[in-house]
């Protein structure tokens, strides 16, 4: 499979992600293949640094623009039709790639999906999600961490959907344990937005174990955890300055002690986002993988090993197939409004979110 990788996108590019580029093709499947984008001349002068300017398995698409983090994510999408990370998402529309990556523009990348790929039949919006690890190769996914601030209760659900196939598919779970981050685990805990949300998801046949509190972020009760994204967002940057955060308290008190040191950092490796890569953006019909700006060559290129296990897994049929069988419909918000009006709580307006 081929994957078009933003060669202009992330703080240290283009060097971070031509070096990504190479280290995906010496450490990855045999029949990987990246095409880079951005300014042909530049992108061939950065293999050549590297000895690599004739490198069979990368390819370079020219392209002479480039989105920064400065600009509106619409308006560069109509006004930087040439840039770097416009190719890469045309290359994966056009079938050319079977997945794009990059460390750019967060919102323009999402936008730039959303647009030129479309939605799986089904998904209202589509979401990002975070993956955190939890140690000795465990990890779960917080979704939403960004792409929807504002919720209703079944856009909720719609993120545990994609959530439990995401890691039916990634973690090869048979049965990823659901939950919502409320205020408290008690079900009558919570806005209403959550509130709701929580009936919708005990009738969704998902397996939802109930909600789950903040201090249970890292805990690993829960395979998939839901929230807004103007709530994942804050939870997900606050778990990943954790680990940098604990690393050097633990190294002021080691003592310059060099085998305590190698543990400490051995147990952060295991706790490192740049081991997992990438945020997948779900729901959109094809395979996007949004980096941090800051990425390392090995965050990148982790993330392109994510996006080839999602493509092998066939992950928009699996969204697809999971929003059928999960479907919340107008049964089951009857359901929600009824059970909500037996416990005396005032239902939010869900009356715009039919599936017909």
């Amino acid at each position: 499979m081929k994957v078009a990788l933003d060669g202009m996108g992330g703080d240290h590019a283009p060097d971070v992600p031509v070096d990504a580029a190479l280290a995906a093709i010496d450490e990855l499947d045999g029949d990987l293949g990246i095409i880079l984008t951005g300014p042909e001349d530049l992108l061939r002068a950065k293999l050549a640094e590297r000895g690599r300017a004739n490198e069979p398995r990368v390819e370079i698409a020219n392209a002479s623009q480039v989105i920064t983090m400065s600009d509106k994510a619409v308006r560069a999408i109509r006004q930087k039709r040439n840039s770097s990370l416009i190719r890469a998402v045309e290359l994966h529309r056009d079938g050319q790639a079977q997945a794009v990556v990059s460390a750019g523009h967060t919102g323009a990348l999402m936008a730039a999906s959303y647009i030129m790929l479309g939605l799986i039949e089904g998904v209202r919006r589509p979401t990002v999600g975070g993956l955190l690890p939890l140690g000795g190769g465990r990890f779960s996914i917080l979704l939403d961490v960004g792409a929807n601030t504002d919720c209703k209760p079944v856009h909720l659900l719609e993120f545990g959907i994609m959530g439990t196939a995401f890691m039916e598919i990634y973690a090869k779970l048979a049965k990823p344990r659901v939950a919502l981050l409320s205020i408290g685990e008690e079900k009558t805990k919570g806005n209403e937005v959550v509130l709701a949300a929580h009936y919708l998801f005990e009738q969704s046949g998902l397996n939802f174990i109930g909600n789950l509190e903040g201090s249970d972020l890292l805990s690993g009760k829960a395979d998939v955890l839901v929230c807004d994204g103007f709530t994942g967002n804050m939870l997900l940057k606050f778990a990943e300055s954790m680990g940098t955060m604990l690393l050097k308290q633990l190294q002021g008190i080691s003592g310059g002690d060099k085998e305590l040191l190698g543990k400490f950092a051995q147990a952060g490796k295991s706790f490192d986002y740049a081991e997992i890569g990438g945020s997948p953006l779900l729901g959109v019909n094809g395979i996007s993988v949004i980096c941090h700006g800051r990425s390392s060559a090995k965050a990148i290129k982790n993330a392109i090993r994510e996006a080839t296990i999602m493509q092998r897994g066939n992950l928009a049929s699996a969204l697809s197939a999971g929003v059928s069988k999960y479907d919340a419909g107008m049964f089951l918000r009857g359901m929600a409004r009824w059970r909500s009006f037996r416990e005396g709580r005032e239902q939010p307006d869900m009356e715009n979110d039919s599936h017909e």
